[in-house]
């Protein structure tokens, strides 16, 4: 089998569990996403919020939209620039973060099982070479087309 084609079912049958462990305490990827972005920052306007979580303006509006109505997340207008909308963590959406990272650290925990610090760190410079080998075939490729 291709390693690029096992590589992506395994990253999937792993982001399956995920979502399901998240889903088990009412969360979801995006969620979390959102929750520890919003958590590692203060007043974070919906556009950095985007970029950092790798998604585009319009999907983020759509998540943030069902998370207020949850009353996890607030936005308001920026005082400064009444264009850019600020979101902030509410009282329910940093309860959610602190029983969510429970989940995703125990998550971590039984992906790690049987595996040594050496084999982990040999397993993320192997990761970090094929995400480059991707990234340098992807722009190589738009060079041809």
């Amino acid at each position: 089998m291709p390693i690029g084609l096992f590589l992506t079912r395994t990253a999937r049958g792993v982001s399956r569990a995920f979502e399901a462990a998240l889903a088990g305490v009412g969360g979801s990827l995006a969620t979390w996403l959102v929750l520890a972005s919003l958590k590692g920052g203060l007043h974070r306007s919906q556009r950095e919020l985007a970029r950092d979580i790798g998604v585009e303006g319009p999907t983020l509006t759509h998540h943030l939209n069902r998370m207020e109505a949850a009353g996890l997340v607030r936005r308001a207008r920026n005082p400064a620039n009444r264009r850019v909308h600020d979101v902030e963590l509410t009282p329910a959406g940093e309860a959610l973060f602190l029983t969510m990272v429970s989940v995703v650290q125990e998550f971590d925990r039984r992906l790690r099982e049987g595996l040594g610090e050496r084999e982990l760190a040999t397993l993320r410079a192997l990761l970090q070479r094929l995400g480059d080998n991707a990234a340098s075939a992807t722009s190589q490729e738009g060079a041809h087309a």
